[in-house]
């Protein structure tokens, strides 16, 4: 007992030493956070067999200390948007090939929309594991960097946790939660865009790449946004839901707000008291309205909370952009020319002998263009 004791005192000193030299946080901050960690290593060594009879226990100890402390020192240091973005992007790739859309459904951007879905049920999960296990309340929730940090890391470990199965197989958690999410998807067919747009005609505004609708949710669901980006997310938040009120649109409105507040999927259903299918119904057409927000009617709004505006090359690195420029034909690229001047709608139009609906339809196209080849993963 005295070496397990020791053992604890030694890893949390450790620990808490650590995040004292390498983070900003306050020192009960760090206390906290290094507590909760020594207890998690402590627990898993007086658990683990093989530990026991390693005779190695302190060896072990510090082993586990040291790796929780970087994985929570790096999402630390990528801040509260990119930590994010990171983790939903290694879970997305852990899990891609265990989500397979009805085969009514079978498109990439099907299966996207269910990974977004299920990682968010995982999330919730994920958190209520980290309450019950540190021993929290179960109205917790990080709030400064350093604990969403350590939930992050936490949220990294928990979905690699193996889980035996029979006949001496495991299988990590996150993988197996994502067969069964997988399994439980309905087979109807999902009502397409222009469907779901109530008679809008169709063209190809609606083949907006889905790596887009998930940095705006992305950015929309950020339960913590940085001080810089809060106001400016809030207005985007604000003029969203007012966009939506006046096409009556007010069912989209309530499952937007829910989204907001990072619910999963089955728990939107219960509350709005709507079948998977008209879930799916519901979510089909708050994302042809989301498309028709972000890309014509507050697109200025929208790219500039982004930070991927004019100024920035509509967030093109100088190789896409010369790509994308050149894709645009001779009366896109005055447009473009135009815009970049500040010239309003109604003068560009007149200097094309055009229409502004005309103007604002190519405009539209320019912006798909240019979201379409910033989350191209293959140029």
């Amino acid at each position: 007992m005295g070496d397990i004791c020791q053992s604890v005192e030694s890893t949390f000193q450790l620990l808490f030493n650590k995040l004292r030299l390498l983070t900003n946080a306050s020192e009960q901050n760090c206390w906290d956070v290094a507590d909760r960690l020594s207890k998690e290593i402590t627990r898993i060594c007086s658990e683990s067999r093989r530990i026991q009879t390693s005779g190695e226990i302190e060896s072990w100890a510090t082993k586990l200390a040291d790796h929780r402390l970087q994985r929570c020192i790096h999402y630390y240091k990528l801040g509260s948007l990119r930590g994010r973005v990171e983790l939903h992007s290694n879970l997305s790739a852990v899990v891609y090939r265990y989500i397979t859309p009805p085969q009514t459904q079978s498109s990439y951007q099907a299966r996207l929309t269910l990974i977004e879905d299920f990682l968010q049920s995982f999330y919730m999960e994920a958190l209520n594991a980290f309450r019950r296990e540190s021993q929290l309340p179960s109205t917790y929730q990080p709030t400064t960097l350093l604990q969403l940090a350590e939930w992050m890391a936490f949220t990294e470990r928990y979905g690699k946790r193996r889980i035996p199965l029979p006949g001496h197989r495991n299988q990590q958690l996150i993988i197996l939660r994502a067969q069964t999410f997988s399994q439980q998807q309905p087979i109807e067919t999902p009502v397409d865009i222009e469907r779901a747009a109530e008679g809008v005609s169709g063209d190809s505004d609606n083949q907006w790449n889905a790596a887009s609708i998930q940095q705006v949710r992305e950015q929309m669901v950020a339960q913590e946004p940085e001080p810089t980006e809060d106001s400016l997310r809030e207005t985007v938040i604000n003029e969203l839901i007012a966009y939506l009120e006046e096409r009556n649109q007010k069912d989209c409105v309530d499952y937007f707000v829910l989204r907001l507040k990072d619910l999963p999927a089955n728990e939107i259903e219960a509350i709005l008291r709507l079948t998977p299918r008209e879930r799916d119904y519901l979510q089909q057409r708050f994302k042809y309205h989301l498309i028709r927000f972000a890309l014509s009617h507050q697109w200025e709004l929208v790219h500039q909370w982004l930070e991927i505006d004019l100024n920035n090359n509509l967030g093109l690195t100088p190789e896409r952009w010369q790509i994308f420029f050149f894709q645009l034909d001779s009366q896109q690229s005055q447009i473009l020319e135009l815009k970049k001047q500040g010239e309003p709608d109604a003068a560009i139009a007149q200097s094309l002998n055009s229409t502004v609906s005309q103007v604002r339809k190519q405009w539209f196209k320019i912006l798909e263009k240019a979201w379409e080849i910033r989350n191209d993963g293959n140029l």
